[in-house]
Parts: structure tokens; C-alpha cells; sequence
């Protein structure tokens, strides 16, 4: 097995992560990603806007019927998770009928993304799974600089990650469920011209929130090739980041779903709370030491053999509905 580093990508037609408009390849798909812990640690979102879901078990049969073809914009969805008093989970697919998208806006069914000017703005409308429960509001991101930078996770640079605003301000004003707050947040954009589970095997990422308003960021990822990348990076407010050493890999509790996972930790004992618990993918609050610090940290572990797997991809329409027309389609 040989290591290959995650290296800084110098394409700048790639690193324009804002533009929504920008082309997806067939077979192909590009997301944008946020979260946010309230600052008196009560609650928690994530929110990921998929072109080309990658997730999405009938683009996975679309891909399979027709390799290449398929059309990422006819696998478009919304992903809302609220943690704390008030949990929600909601992930409804949408056809290209349902998706608008510019430079500057991308909407997906009644939810929406835009920017107004440095800060995105995330009008959502959703139902959640699986008791339908209206999920909606306004989510908005704030962040003194935007990065512009992109990472390449494989070796052809073919898969990029965007860290568009690693050291954000959110302000949560939900209407249903009643939920009003700030903390600190992130905001990101992965982008890829295959499928994940064509490029990867598996990988885990986590961002902290350092003391003083710096982020960091950690990537491990096992390639289909059998090669592997550990990335670290530090992220400071004026859009400066700095590489350090990944420190040494430490292994946390499987999940229910005996989901493996592990983090970088200068602590051999990382403490995790497990936020979702699902037969391929799980997401955490972990916390661990980085740069001499003791911080919390957004953590998700991703297992693409798992996810490929026919038994999963069975399970998975009864998660992730899709909306054809009026009609949800709870199977494939």
C-alpha cells in the first residue's frame, strides 16, 4: 500500500466552488456542505445541497444502466439533519424538473440556495423522514473571507474539495420546528467527474473549531487504487491556511450498523457521540486534541464498499424518498 499525498489543485475553473451553475459530468456530481454547533452547545445542522447525488440509490441504478450517461441534474436533493431537542432528518430526491440553478442560486424543489454577496443564504422547505414533519426556515453563512483554493483526493484530480469558508458564522431562524441561534460553522464543496465508490473505499473527515477562530481540518481517505492520503490543515479568518503533521490515527467505537471509524488525535482516547448511524455512513461529535488543544470536532466516516452493496442500496429509497411530479416514490 502506498501513500499518496492530497495535493493543493491549481485549476481555476475547478476552484470556483460558488458558482452553482457550474458543469457536472455525466455520472458526475458536485455538493455543498454546512454545519453548525449553536454556541451553548444545545444544538446542531448539517445541510448538503447534492447535484448528482451521491447517496442517491437511483442514481446508483442510473449509473449502472447506462455508465457515463447518466445525468446528475435528474439526482438532485436537499439534505437537512437538526440535532438537539428539536431532531430532524430530511433527504427528498428531485428530478431536473424540480432543479434551477445560476451563477448565484441554485434551487432544488421549494428549497433554495443564494448568495448575497460574501454570505450564503439557505431557504429551506422540506419534509422530513421518517415522520413527515415540516422542516423550514432560513439558515444563513457568514464568513470574513472566502477561500478559493481546491484539493485534489485522488491522484488525477478528478475528485476536488473546496473549503469555502472553513471559519464561518451561522445564524439559524428556523419557523417549523421554532429554533432560533448562532455558533460557529463550516462550508464546503466537493466535486467529482465519477462516482465516489468508482474512486474511493472509504474515508474520514472531521473539522474543529480551534480556540482563537481557526479551523482544523483532517482527510484520510483509502483510494480504489489501494493507495491512501492523510490531510491536515489549519485554516485562519483572513483565508490563510497552513499544513501540519497529522497526528497519530486513533480508533473509535463502531457504530450500531458496525460502521468503522477513525480519527487523528494527539489524545489516545477520543470520546464519540454518534449523531447518525446509518448501514454505510456515519457522523459524530468527537472530542480530541489538536495543536495542544482540546476541541470538539464534526466527524464523518464514509464506507463505499458498504454502500455499493445490494442489501444497502435496497434499504436506502425508505430514507431518501423521491419526488416524481406529485408522487413520492418510496422504492426503486
Amino acid at each position: 500500500m502506498c501513500n499518496r499525498p492530497v495535493g493543493l489543485h491549481h485549476d481555476s475553473q475547478a476552484m470556483n466552488a460558488r458558482d452553482f451553475s457550474a458543469r457536472v459530468p455525466p455520472g458526475g456530481y458536485q455538493w455543498w456542505y454546512v454545519d453548525a454547533m449553536s454556541d451553548d452547545g444545545r444544538y446542531g445542522l448539517t445541510i448538503i445541497a447534492f447535484v448528482g447525488s451521491v447517496f442517491s440509490p437511483y442514481y446508483a441504478a442510473a449509473r449502472r444502466r447506462a455508465p457515463g450517461r447518466a445525468d446528475p441534474q435528474d439526482f438532485c436533493s436537499v439534505n437537512v439533519a437538526l440535532y438537539g431537542d428539536c431532531r430532524r432528518w430530511a433527504m427528498t430526491e428531485r428530478g431536473v424538473g424540480a432543479l434551477r440553478r445560476s451563477a448565484h442560486e441554485l434551487a432544488i424543489g421549494p428549497s433554495r440556495l443564494h448568495w448575497e454577496g460574501d454570505a450564503l443564504v439557505i431557504d429551506l422547505d422540506e419534509v422530513s423522514t421518517p415522520l413527515p414533519q415540516r422542516l423550514r426556515g432560513q439558515v444563513r453563512v457568514q464568513s470574513p473571507v472566502l477561500s478559493r483554493n481546491a484539493f485534489a483526493l485522488d491522484a488525477e484530480g478528478r475528485h476536488l474539495w473546496s473549503p469555502i469558508a472553513p471559519c464561518a458564522r451561522v445564524s439559524v431562524q428556523l419557523d417549523q420546528p421554532s429554533l432560533n441561534w448562532q455558533g460557529d460553522g463550516y462550508l464546503d464543496s466537493n466535486a467529482g467527474e465519477t462516482s465516489l465508490e468508482e474512486a474511493f473505499v472509504r474515508w474520514h473527515w472531521s473539522r474543529a473549531s480551534l480556540h482563537g477562530g481557526d479551523t482544523a481540518v483532517l482527510y484520510d481517505v483509502m483510494r480504489r487504487d489501494a493507495s491512501s492520503a492523510s490531510l491536515a490543515l489549519r485554516f485562519d479568518a483572513d483565508g490563510g491556511f497552513s499544513t501540519f503533521d497529522p497526528p497519530p490515527e486513533q480508533t473509535l467505537p463502531t457504530t450500531m450498523w458496525r460502521v468503522d471509524r477513525a480519527t487523528r488525535s494527539e489524545h489516545a482516547s477520543p470520546q464519540a457521540q454518534t449523531l447518525e448511524d446509518t448501514p454505510f455512513y456515519a457522523r459524530s461529535m468527537v472530542r480530541t486534541q489538536l495543536l495542544g488543544e482540546s476541541v470538539g470536532s464534526m466527524h464523518e466516516s464514509l464506507d463505499l464498499d458498504r454502500f455499493r452493496s445490494r442489501w444497502v442500496q435496497t434499504l436506502l429509497p425508505f430514507r431518501m424518498p423521491r419526488r416524481s411530479g406529485t408522487r413520492v416514490c418510496a422504492a426503486l
